[in-house]
């Protein structure tokens, strides 16, 4: 496959969605999965480079945010047309709005109360019954012991290499999660991959959100994690008094927000090409602030 360059960017947008050959384009932010490319001031063009799961997660977004946006009171990007693979590019693409803001691993929340109203409010408008045709997450959003081995595993991992002092700590607020009453409500949309890294910030609040391509249906709780990641000391009981929160959900978020906290800082330790050291000291913090409640 041929290096992603600005030309070859605009050689597929006029190959396929001519009416937009004439936005000039250049570099964005490269995530996980995605590269991204400004195409003018309003739009965003996301090529998969990495894994190979990023098509599918592509399409995913494709077929269900439009749905999705307009209930949603944070600007999300939302997709307008779909690339398919060519011999130019053989994976799939997508052209979606693009949303201001800089991602919270680069600039975390100041303002907490106010930034835990707007995330409580964003989740509360997300976490609606699903139909039944709505996808199931890879491994999000199910019970959380069938996570129990790798989380087993990132724990031993992390602790072996120096990155986390508490390990008994961290495995009993895990353990006070997956012994909470499981979540039986109904199937409920879910962003499903909620870290600072995908959330945008202005003037110390939350401003949008981003890269939906794990949205499914399942455990709230999954999302709810977010409050130890995103937010300051002081404003996650906020959060969970705007969302109204159960105690038996916020015990399984909080087994959840470890996970992620312990991806966050083994990815951030990551001395390779999939490194992203600006997830370490997030995830650090949401740690301390777990550790806290074992």
């Amino acid at each position: 496959m041929r290096e992603v360059t600005a030309e070859l960017v605009q050689e597929l947008v006029r190959d396929q969605h001519p009416d937009l050959a004439d936005r000039p384009v250049r570099p964005g932010p490269r995530g996980w999965d995605n590269q991204l490319w400004r195409l003018g001031d309003d739009l965003a063009v996301r090529l998969p480079f990495a894994t190979g799961s990023a098509d599918e997660l592509l399409r995913n977004e494709h077929a269900w945010l439009p749905t999705l946006a307009p209930r949603l009171p944070l600007p999300i990007p939302v997709p307008q047309r779909l690339g398919e693979p060519t011999a130019r590019f053989p994976r799939p693409w997508l052209i979606t709005t693009w949303v201001p803001g800089t991602p919270a691993d680069l600039a975390p929340v100041i303002r907490g109360h106010e930034a835990a109203e707007v995330l409580a409010t964003f989740l509360t408008a997300l976490h609606q019954p699903a139909p039944d045709d709505a996808p199931t997450g890879r491994d999000r959003g199910g019970p959380l012991a069938e996570r129990a081995d790798q989380f087993a595993h990132g724990v031993a991992t992390a602790t072996e290499r120096g990155l986390v002092d508490e390990p008994d700590a961290v495995r009993a607020v895990w353990h006070d999660a997956v012994t909470a009453a499981p979540w039986t409500g109904p199937r409920l949309w879910i962003h499903a991959d909620l870290h600072p890294a995908n959330v945008l910030t202005a003037d110390g609040t939350l401003c949008g959100v981003i890269d939906f391509g794990d949205v499914c249906a399942g455990d709230p709780a999954y999302d709810l994690a977010a409050a130890w990641l995103l937010l300051p000391d002081d404003a996650v009981d906020r959060f969970h008094a705007v969302y109204r929160v159960t105690p038996d959900t916020v015990r399984r978020a909080r087994g959840w927000a470890m996970a992620r906290v312990l991806s966050g800082i083994l990815i951030a330790a990551d001395a390779g090409p999939g490194g992203k050291p600006t997830w370490g000291p997030p995830a650090r913090a949401a740690l301390r602030r777990l550790v806290a409640t074992a």
